[in-house]
């Protein structure tokens, strides 16, 4: 996998082992793929998926990314017996490199221009609800279960940016009654608070998921990828710092023949055609 002083792999040659990739023009569907266990992580997959989008800041002809687990279910978040139990055994030095390293996941999900899709069937907890939290929209079933777990096995709610991210979705209030909690969130009562952006009949998830990635990866890319970045930054930011940033970003694509393709596209009463520059 990439390492700080390795050359990254295009996307397009990225053949990872401990999930599925699948690249369909301009969009990359990522499956995780142990359905016989609910498709947990492992110390590898976590470092495979950071490896992944890291990747993508360097993939302009990605779009948008799909990602999904297999056999109805999600994520059951990290793997009982290849995580939980082995990290008994490490130091306190061993243990942050390990919290680092599943942060380093979320960093690379959050940074990476490319707006992230979830679609959520079945069970999706633990770092698996993180991966959800982490993605940009989330589309999900009546059937899906989010649980935020860490404080069932006697941890804080604190886990690789939860605290930070979760109540931007859904609320404070909510969000301290799921990481105080550990319960499931249903499909429809997380559709009701916010944390779905819709809910879809489970045979459907896949192609609703797919249609919303190829509406989005047909719009302007690199004013989407801007569009992320600011909703990421801005958290950190008072109103009127947030606006005076928007004024130069928005200044900036202003001159960008995307932007000029939609004049035009305009004036002759047609659709835009947006190629990402």
């Amino acid at each position: 996998m990439t390492h700080a002083n390795a050359t990254i792999l295009p996307v397009r040659e990225f053949t990872p082992k401990h999930f599925s990739l699948e690249v369909d023009g301009k969009v990359a569907t990522v499956t995780l793929n142990r359905p016989e266990r609910k498709n947990p992580l492992t110390f590898e997959s976590y470092a495979e998926l950071r490896d992944f989008f890291r990747a993508l800041q360097h993939e302009p002809e990605v779009k948008v990314v799909v990602i999904t687990g297999a056999g109805g279910n999600f994520c059951s978040g990290g793997d009982v017996f290849e995580i939980i139990g082995p990290l008994l055994d490490r130091d306190t030095v061993g243990l942050i490199e390990f919290t680092q390293m599943t942060g380093d996941l979320v960093k690379a999900m959050r940074s990476c221009p490319q707006p992230v899709i979830a679609a959520i069937d079945g069970v999706c907890a633990g770092a698996g609800a993180i991966l959800a939290m982490a993605s940009d929209m989330r589309l999900g079933t009546a059937a899906a279960k989010v649980a935020f777990l860490f404080n069932r096995v006697g941890l804080a709610g604190c886990d690789m940016g939860a605290c930070a991210i979760l109540p931007r979705i859904i609320g404070q209030g909510r969000a301290s009654e799921l990481l105080y909690t550990g319960r499931s969130l249903g499909g429809e009562e997380g559709e009701r608070w916010g944390f779905f952006n819709r809910l879809v009949e489970p045979d459907a998830l896949q192609g609703e998921a797919r249609t919303l990635a190829g509406r989005i990866a047909d719009g302007p890319s690199f004013a989407n990828g801007i569009t992320k970045k600011m909703l990421h930054m801005e958290w950190a930011m008072g109103v009127d710092e947030a606006i005076d940033a928007e004024a130069l970003a928005q200044g900036m694509l202003m001159q960008t023949r995307d932007f000029q393709r939609a004049f035009h596209a305009f004036a002759g009463k047609r659709k835009p055609e947006f190629e990402g520059n």
